[in-house]
């Protein structure tokens, strides 16, 4: 007889628990009950111990202490556990799940970041399928990524995004793609798990709460004289730049004159596209002097995993060549 894997539950907040009040939809801590029938169909495979967080939160709430808090949470089960399922609220789910992985990148278990569009208790509810989803990923062999489990698919960390607030299939990793599918019929098809690599020492990084990570997204007309009084005059410690296409933008001197200053200050600006599968590049001369001004191309990053980079690279001090190689390390570049 197979002896249960053993896996810590974390309740953080979101739809998946929520119950209506007066003001609308809020967290509610009643979840591990409601669920209860659910954990038991796999309880001849799965041990689970419930934690919950303190106090819940809907997700769009989220702040950096919260990362720090529930990565104090990882490090203080991972080594008693098969697995880790953290319940999330759906808004800001890829963004913890890439910081996540990327400040917690060698724990030799699988982490699963599940939730809901629609309340457990809900008519309709997706929640099922998404619970079933991450509690069968704990079945994989070999499997040790973190992940986002939902409406029968896996997701990898990096690279994901909340595509949909009207559909179950509210998930989606364009840079890619899926690890696989689940279905209750079928079980797990259509894997593509990553090959086991050997154990590397454990690596640990922290978030400091005074990070401070600015992002832009560039569109055409004034908001690049924005963009540019921004950084000239209220300098972070990082910034995001969502260009268009494979890396292009507008080759203003006054927006260029302000990236330079922010590389001779050894502030780095991570260049991604804003296509949901873009890649920066350097393929167009309209590109080049954006690249001559210092800033890190940003390969194939998302917007979550590009500011989970830089907030990890802020809060530990993390040099240009330092970034770079971790980009490349996630194959990301």
């Amino acid at each position: 007889m197979t002896t249960p894997k053993h896996v810590a539950v974390y309740y953080t907040g979101g739809t998946i628990g929520m119950q209506q009040t007066p003001a609308g939809l809020a967290p509610a801590a009643n979840l591990a009950s409601l669920a209860a029938p659910i954990f038991q169909e796999y309880s001849h495979q799965l041990q689970c111990d419930w934690f919950i967080c303190e106090p819940l939160i809907d997700s769009s709430a989220i702040t950096l202490d919260n990362w720090q808090t529930w990565l104090n949470w990882i490090d203080s089960k991972a080594a008693d556990y098969d697995g880790l399922l953290i319940l999330h609220g759906t808004d800001t789910m890829a963004y913890s799940a890439n910081i996540i992985a990327l400040a917690r990148p060698q724990l030799s278990i699988p982490v699963i970041l599940t939730g809901a569009m629609l309340p457990l208790a809900a008519d309709n509810s997706d929640a099922p399928l998404n619970l079933h989803t991450a509690l069968a990923a704990f079945s994989l062999s070999g499997f040790t990524q973190t992940a986002i489990a939902f409406n029968g698919q896996l997701w990898p960390a990096i690279g994901s995004s909340k595509i949909s607030t009207e559909r179950a299939e509210a998930f989606a990793n364009p840079q890619f793609g899926t690890l696989a599918q689940w279905s209750a019929t079928d079980g797990w098809f259509n894997t593509n798990l990553p090959v086991g690599t050997p154990p590397a020492a454990p690596v640990r990084y922290s978030i400091s709460s005074s990070a401070r990570i600015h992002c832009f997204t560039l569109t055409p007309g004034a908001n690049l004289d924005m963009i540019t009084a921004s950084l000239t005059h209220n300098p972070p410690d990082g910034v995001v730049l969502q260009s268009y296409g494979n890396g292009n933008t507008p080759a203003d001197a006054g927006f260029l004159a302000a990236i330079r200053h922010l590389d001779q200050q050894s502030i780095p600006v991570l260049n991604i596209s804003q296509v949901l599968q873009g890649c920066t590049s350097a393929v167009y001369a309209q590109g080049h002097e954006l690249r001559t001004a210092g800033i890190i191309n940003g390969g194939r990053c998302n917007l979550e995993t590009a500011l989970a980079i830089l907030t990890l690279a802020a809060s530990n001090h993390w040099n240009k060549e330092q970034i770079e190689n971790l980009l490349h390390q996630q194959h990301l570049l």
